[in-house]
């Protein structure tokens, strides 16, 4: 009889302070010695939009190494896992928290980046994390393929090509497809059709579709958004780190907000799926040029268990 594994797992709810909000993730503190198959099975097992794993770093400037994947394939980078592992770690006392502000490296397939985690009082109460520069891939023209975005998301077109903005494909690490909508009860009301939103998405090189509103459920907040990923195995994701930071940059290139040397961006999130999230985007400009992002919130855990397979 061959022996069974068991390896603990912990579910964060990310881009909310209570339970039940926000975006799940299914986080694997210690993952060194899992293959890419055991990493996929456990993913879809797991049945979130995304699950991450921590392992050693091949990066000597990382403290630690993240992989991620949906319940189908693994993605190069995604946002709110990031916070969920991290939040994860601090939590079970592997890294060593320094008030106000801790900051750690993370090793993913695009690269090393920072992450600050905001301590008071000996517990994490918000993390921001670096994002690849924005890369901006291209508009979606002509007026034949914007049709087809809106039918792919049951838009009406003229919402889409009634904002005077265009729609672009972003990316921060993960390539989002940025689709601009008039009202609120537009993006309220659109619906994927999985088959033409995955075609659209794949013509145009992107991996998700994000439509966004300036009218918004919450006065604080900047944009109301939802995030479409069909074509990495995901209908709708409740909160998006990466393609908020590949919105925030587009809202900042296209002057839709007020722009500075760091431009502070509210997303709102996942209203549609009742799970609220509150995402905050930072934009770091130079000489009319934007430098980086950061994206960020708050975490709560929320399940611990293990996996015997």
């Amino acid at each position: 009889m061959t022996d069974r594994r068991t390896v603990r797992f912990y579910q964060a709810d990310v881009f909310t302070d209570t339970v039940f909000g926000g975006n799940p993730v299914a986080v694997i503190p210690e993952a060194d010695g899992l293959d890419v198959w055991e990493m996929q099975k456990i993913a879809r097992e797991m049945n979130l939009s995304e699950t991450v794993f921590v392992l050693a770093p091949t990066d000597p400037s990382a403290e630690y190494r993240l992989r991620f994947f949906t319940p189908t394939r693994e993605i190069p980078f995604a946002g709110h896992p990031v916070l969920g592992a991290f939040y994860v770690l601090a939590h079970l006392g592997v890294l060593r928290l320094q008030e106000p502000v801790t900051r750690v490296h993370q090793e993913t397939s695009v690269g090393v980046f920072p992450l600050d985690l905001t301590v008071r009082d000996g517990l994490v109460r918000h993390i921001m994390m670096g994002q690849p520069k924005p890369e901006f891939l291209g508009m979606v023209e002509p007026l034949r393929d914007l049709f087809e975005v809106a039918k792919a998301v049951s838009v009406p077109k003229t919402q889409i090509t009634g904002t005077g903005l265009p729609v672009e494909v972003v990316s921060t690490g993960f390539p989002v497809m940025i689709v601009p909508v008039r009202t609120l009860t537009a993006v309220s009301k659109a619906s994927p059709n999985i088959g033409l939103l995955n075609s659209v998405c794949e013509q145009h090189k992107a991996q998700g579709l994000m439509l966004f509103t300036t009218v918004t459920v919450e006065e604080r907040s900047t944009v109301h958004t939802r995030m479409f990923a069909s074509p990495v195995g995901v209908v709708e994701d409740p909160a998006t780190g990466s393609a908020s930071g590949a919105l925030g940059a587009y809202l900042v290139k296209h002057g839709v907000v007020d722009v500075g040397p760091t431009t502070e961006i509210i997303c709102e999130q996942g209203y549609e799926v009742d799970r609220p999230s509150r995402l905050t985007v930072h934009v770091h400009s130079d000489d009319d040029e934007i430098q980086y992002v950061n994206v960020g919130g708050q975490a709560v855990l929320v399940i611990e268990g293990v996996v015997t397979f």
